[in-house]
């Protein structure tokens, strides 16, 4: 073929780099229509998404100014972006500014004022828009990459809430290679990010297809040695026997060990059933659910990864059933004697695993006879990627690339080391990445002679992720492994139909681009109705409106009703009858009431929808006592109620000390029990919790309130914090450590401990004793003389007193 020096066209653009973006049509074209309305942008992997956003990204802020926020679902995601943009932009490196959890929030808010440019990942987007730190009113253009992730409770969800509500000059491109499976699945995520437009690329478009290459995709059947199956075998046995337990409970239809993932669930949800109705059949059940599952784990393993992934698996199981409060499953799994062989074979396996015989071959072809530069082998195992780089490394320069969450006997990867691991591979430094899914979305791997699939991807999202990593810039290969007559056989016919309805929904999609926005146009106009409704309602015309002015109260009376606590306008206590205190300053208007909300508490929605109310401002601290403050004297502890009752039978700190912290540094401190079932859990008795309860009011002068649920807590939280501030003038005000306990507490706290008898009858104890000296050498008979220590509690503290010490068992 004939050669030529001639560059190929560029952009140019007075925000972007001379010569540095090569002209492509259809790169220009979508970003035309997503630089003029909120725009779901749909191209294959690897053929640069990234740069449409940039070119928005560019037009905006010369044209409109203010500050770009770019989006990414993973730390190395966020990195490449900047570098990116700081290459490619006019703007200097150090107002291209990265937000991550390893930036401070102090520094994090610090840089927002500065940047013009913020690459962040979206927890920590959502959790500085919840405490305050940053604004999105000056933000001109927001970017979701990988975009199909918001769904449910995913972070990108509430920040497009907030950026549509907030921002002056709000404008939103998402981006994926893969929206979703079907046309529902698109329209929640178009829904949930304000997305109006949609454009589709496809490689069968002609301005796409010159940049692409054929990724036909070839399937290696292998089978596994009759050792291996006998270790299968082994364990379904017991896995069939336990379903047996299941069938008899009347939870499980079937004995066969390879059920469907949808069949575990109904059957776990037809235990949770029986639990909540509080029958020892659903407990019961539930312990054997759990170790059906993780038989079927074992299973897996065996049968799809290597027996050497078993082997670790089988070793951390042993590991947990010997830890304190080992669950019931572990125990079970590891002393059954059946899997206690399988553990022996497992242990004596001595072959190569044919998988990792294949890969071998397969590489070697790829590396030494083809003359290739660069593989990639993707697994779902951590463990078989520790392995699988241990024994390649034999033969090839390999390297592994994982997520950074370290677990038993695996150390995770931090963000520099990803970084410098991907920097490495796309400079040559070596041929082979082994690489679990932290790789499949977006990260900018470069093209690779061979995607070799250790085993079959059950989703179209990851499959399709995953091959856009070859085929881009010459003919690349994607092989799958596939162990026949095992689950990757099962997951080999789910890849196929997904990939197929994958195809199908994105060349649909294409065609219905226009249906799709006219729905969310509707959707848009629904909720505009919805709103005007709500604005009519609350204008007064609720004939039915508690404390309604316009009707109950026709003789004028002066007393207050129901709706002027709900205004927070009741009188105080501590004002009642006080005729020289004068009466509260309410704040001015457009003042905020302030909640403090410890950032722990982003587990629970409770802080993000408290966020969303105009009236009030919500700061994220880690508090030393309490979740929430709500002024200078009121500090709140939220429970559930599985958490209340767990902190008075056990844990590390018990709800009496947080109490005892609570109310050493604030005057009202108040419990808020969060759910149904208070007196459902766990084997207490209801007596036992409330005598908790009066404790907590009586001897630690704490309030203790009931609520429904989280969305019943936030009302609450907002009502009290609005009596607070605006009725009684208060300020809010952090204070209190946990800091040393008194001599007294920490006496306390030995005697509490013995038996798990609690600090009520710890004090007790001690008021009759004098010291923890005299408690631990007291009888039985003289126990009992101190008020609230009965025959059983002082045998149960005599008997940990007074046994010999064993050790773990």
């Amino acid at each position: 073929m004939a050669t030529t020096d001639e560059e190929p066209p560029s952009i140019e653009h007075p925000l972007l780099e001379s010569n540095f973006l090569e002209r492509r049509l259809y790169q220009l074209k979508l970003a035309g229509t997503a630089a003029n309305d909120h725009t779901l942008v749909c191209l294959p992997t690897g053929l640069g998404k990234t740069t449409v956003s940039l070119l928005v990204t560019a037009r905006r802020l010369d044209e409109v100014g203010g500050t770009s926020l770019m989006l990414a679902p993973t730390k190395p995601l966020v990195q490449q972006h900047a570098d990116f943009y700081r290459e490619a932009l006019r703007i200097p490196d150090d107002e291209i500014v990265v937000f991550t959890g390893d930036v401070s929030p102090e520094d994090r808010a610090a840089l927002w004022e500065e940047a013009t440019v913020v690459m962040a990942t979206p927890q920590v987007i959502e959790n500085d828009l919840v405490g305050s730190r940053i604004s999105l009113a000056d933000v001109t253009h927001l970017t979701f990459d990988e975009c199909h992730r918001a769904t449910g409770e995913y972070a990108y969800n509430y920040i497009a809430e907030r950026y549509h509500a907030d921002a002056r000059e709000p404008l939103v491109t998402g981006m994926s290679a893969s929206p979703g499976g079907d046309e529902e699945a698109i329209l929640e995520v178009c829904e949930n990010l304000g997305l109006h437009e949609v454009e589709v690329m496809t490689e069968e478009d002609a301005d796409v297809a010159e940049f692409t290459h054929d990724t036909d995709v070839e399937w290696e059947r292998i089978d596994l040695p009759d050792e291996v199956l006998e270790i299968r075998d082994a364990i379904n046995e017991v896995i069939r026997e336990r379903l047996e337990h299941l069938k008899e409970l009347g939870v499980a239809a079937s004995t066969q060990p390879d059920q469907s993932q949808k069949d575990l669930n109904r059957m776990r949800a037809e235990l949770q059933k029986l639990m909540n109705n509080d029958q020892s059949e659903g407990y019961e059940g539930m312990s054997i659910h759990a170790e059906v599952m993780k038989l079927r784990q074992a299973v897996t393993l065996v049968e799809t990864q290597s027996v050497e992934a078993l082997r670790r698996y089988f070793e951390r199981q042993r590991n947990q059933a010997r830890s304190s409060g080992a669950s019931k499953a572990s125990q079970r799994l590891v002393s059954d004697p059946r899997i206690r062989e399988a553990m022996r074979r497992a242990e004596g396996f001595d072959q190569l695993h044919p998988k990792y015989r294949k890969t071998r071959v397969l590489l070697a072809e790829t590396l030494g006879l083809e003359g290739g530069e660069r593989v990639i082998v993707f697994t779902e195992s951590r463990d078989t990627a520790e392995a699988l780089t241990d024994f390649l490394c034999e033969s090839f320069d390999a390297r592994r690339f994982v997520g950074q969450g370290d677990r038993e006997g695996s150390d995770g990867m931090t963000q520099n080391q990803q970084q410098e691991v991907l920097n490495d591979f796309r400079a040559g430094e070596f041929e082979v990445l082994v690489s679990t899914s932290v790789a499949e979305e977006g990260l900018d791997v470069p093209e690779v002679d061979l995607v070799l699939f250790y085993e079959p991807v059950p989703t179209a999202i990851r499959s399709i992720q995953r091959k856009g990593r070859t085929g881009r810039q010459s003919e690349g290969r994607v092989v799958v492994l596939m162990a026949e007559n095992t689950r990757d056989e099962a997951y080999f016919w789910i890849s196929r139909r997904r990939e197929k309805e994958m195809e199908s929904e994105l060349r649909e999609l294409k065609g219905m681009a226009d249906e799709l926005e006219d729905e969310l146009d509707g959707a848009q106009q629904a909720l505009s109705d919805f709103d005007a409704e709500q604005a009519t309602t609350s204008a007064g015309t609720d004939p039915d409106a508690v404390g309604d002015s316009s009707s109950g109260n026709e003789g004028g009376s002066a007393r207050p009703g129901l709706q002027d606590f709900a205004d927070g306008e009741g009188e105080t206590a501590e004002n009642e009858g006080d005729e020289d205190v004068e009466p509260p300053v309410p704040h001015a208007d457009g003042d905020a009431i302030e909640i403090v909300a410890d950032q722990r508490e982003m587990d629970a929605n409770i802080a993000r929808d408290l966020s969303r109310r105009d009236e009030i401002e919500v700061r994220l601290e880690t508090l030393e006592v309490g979740d929430y403050v709500l002024s200078d004297r009121v500090v709140v502890e939220r429970k559930s109620v599985a958490d209340f009752v767990d902190s008075l039978v056990g844990g590390d700190r018990s709800v009496f000390e947080q109490v005892r912290a609570m109310a050493r540094h604030y005057s009202r401190p108040i419990v808020i029990v969060e759910g149904d079932g208070l007196y459902e859990q766990r084997d207490v008795h209801p007596n036992a919790i409330r005598g908790a309860l009066s404790s907590l009011a009586v001897d630690f002068g704490a309030s203790v309130l009931r609520t429904e649920g989280e969305a019943d807590t936030t009302e609450l939280l907002a009502v009290i914090a609005g009596r607070e501030q605006d009725v009684s003038s208060r300020e809010v005000s952090v204070h209190g450590e946990k800091g040393a306990k008194t001599l007294g507490e920490q006496q306390e706290y030995v005697v509490s401990s013995i038996a798990e008898i609690g600090p009520v009858t710890a004090r007790s104890l001690l008021d009759e004793f004098g010291t923890v000296e005299a408690v631990m050498i007291a009888s039985e008979d003289e126990l009992q003389e101190a008020d609230g220590v009965g025959q059983v509690t002082a045998e149960r503290i005599r008997d940990v007193i007074g046994s010999e010490y064993t050790g773990p068992s």
